[in-house]
């Protein structure tokens, strides 16, 4: 009788249970291609996408295993554009896990910013998100920048796009969710205006500030598919496209004791690059928005906390200790405190147009955050992703992030350059008046073509 050498065993499974070896293990060239590009292709022939889908799936077997950024997928026949959604965002037919190991539903009804997809635009996956959008980690790695953390809860969204295992993706943007996995991974990623009927079908975090965000490569993508989207309804009477637009940089955020160096000469770059485009940046002073940026953690730790017991009751389930953390931060906010958040926000929200018409501008633009990116290796201090005013160095932990989200308004990510070491990438943030998408995609586009791409490597998995 022989046994089984159990190291043998185990090796001899992994080497079988997974895709061929052999196929697929490198990108397909055509994901490699601008989506004009690619749209251009596709419209003189179609078939092309039939041959593509086939490409995609051998990679996909291989590219998930390695980034692990999709919860759940779809077959749909040779589409020419695929879309990734949050897994905090209903999809009728693929279950919703929201980020929980033992939870899921399975919603009857699609929310409400995917019923209109222009049918080119095939919605093919769920992609991961950290715990109830406040926990650590959602298990991705970072294609581009593999030392560095993907982080936010948007986290899947911004690595399926980098991965291009989505050609864009919609997530969530509370207190930067989108905007940091993005900036992070190098890409695109835009935070729409704060507008609760937008909002059907999406998880609530924090009502008040909870957005939708979308991920993409580059601004000229989102340029190509955010009219495919079908947000007419959800849009509004959109700010009109110019040829100049008037922009403020934000004075708060040039100290150099709250911005490092290296964020503070990205910034310097992306100011050159729009006086090289005739539109160069004047500073201006937010110092009612900028009093208000804890206000804004404040106010999210306390509604998540303010939810937890109906979570509770509907979840049946053990919280990561991270998740609890970000509770407790929510627990410690008086009602008097929450009261006068919210009478802040409202202050702050009727003066915001006002102050863009005295400022004569029509974006502010400030580093996507006071310090470059973490390394994954050596994560940001603290237990929790909801910064206490007890933190140690909270005035840097509270960033920059909350700007947009405390007064509603929509704001662009664009990455810049890489850091000194090559390590991690560089982003800007741009902030508009409330229903400026797309001005925002338009300035975007418009520096990302001058400062051009970050560079990237061609995945091999």
């Amino acid at each position: 009788m022989t046994h089984a050498n159990t190291q043998d065993t185990i090796a001899h499974y992994f080497n079988h249970c997974g895709a061929d070896a052999a196929i697929g293990r490198e990108q397909p060239e055509y994901l490699a291609l601008s989506l004009r590009k690619r749209l251009e292709l596709l419209e003189r022939n179609p078939a092309l996408a039939a041959d593509w889908a086939a490409q995609y799936e051998q990679w996909c077997t291989h590219a998930d295993s390695d980034y692990r950024c999709l919860t759940s997928t779809r077959a749909v026949i040779a589409p020419w554009f695929r879309l990734g959604v949050k897994d905090t965002v209903d999809v009728a037919g693929l279950p919703t896990r929201l980020g929980l190991r033992s939870y899921r539903h399975y919603p009857k009804r699609t929310a409400q910013a995917l019923v209109s997809l222009d049918p080119r635009i095939a919605l093919t996956s769920k992609v991961a998100t950290t715990e109830l959008n406040i926990g650590f980690g959602a298990g991705c790695r970072n294609p581009h920048f593999p030392t560095i953390d993907p982080s936010g809860s948007s986290t899947g969204s911004a690595v399926s796009v980098a991965a291009r295992l989505c050609d864009i993706s919609l997530g969530t943007d509370v207190l930067g969710s989108v905007r940091w996995p993005a900036s992070h991974c190098g890409m695109i990623g835009l935070r729409m205006t704060q507008k609760a009927e937008s909002l059907g079908g999406v998880f609530p975090l924090s009502p008040r500030m909870d957005a939708l965000g979308w991920v993409t490569r580059s601004a000229d993508d989102l340029d190509l598919l955010f009219p495919l989207l079908g947000l007419e309804p959800l849009l509004g009477e959109q700010l009109p496209v110019k040829p100049r637009y008037r922009i403020g940089v934000l004075e708060h955020a040039l100290d150099p004791a709250l911005t490092s160096t290296a964020m503070l000469e990205m910034l310097a770059k992306a100011c050159s690059a729009l006086a090289d485009l005739g539109m160069p940046p004047c500073e201006v002073s937010m110092p009612e928005l900028w009093a208000r940026r804890g206000d804004a953690w404040q106010l999210c730790a306390r509604d998540a906390w303010l939810a937890s017991a109906a979570w509770a009751r509907q979840f049946d389930c053990e919280l990561h200790w991270s998740t609890n953390s970000a509770l407790a931060v929510g627990a410690g906010v008086s009602d008097s405190d929450y009261q006068r958040i919210h009478q802040h926000m409202d202050q702050v929200r009727a003066g915001i147009g006002p102050w863009f018409d005295n400022a004569k501008v029509d974006f502010v633009i400030f580093p996507m955050d006071p310090n470059r990116p973490f390394d994954r290796r050596n994560p940001q201090p603290g237990d929790s992703t909801i910064p206490s005013p007890a933190d140690e160095g909270y005035a840097q932990k509270i960033g920059f992030t909350p700007l947009a989200s405390f007064s509603g308004l929509p704001a662009i990510t664009v990455p810049i350059c890489v850091s000194a070491d090559g390590k991690a990438p560089l982003a800007v943030q741009i902030m508009g008046r409330r229903d400026s998408e797309r001005q925002l995609v338009d300035i975007a586009k418009r520096l990302q073509a001058l400062v051009g791409a970050l560079p990237t490597r061609r995945p091999v998995v």
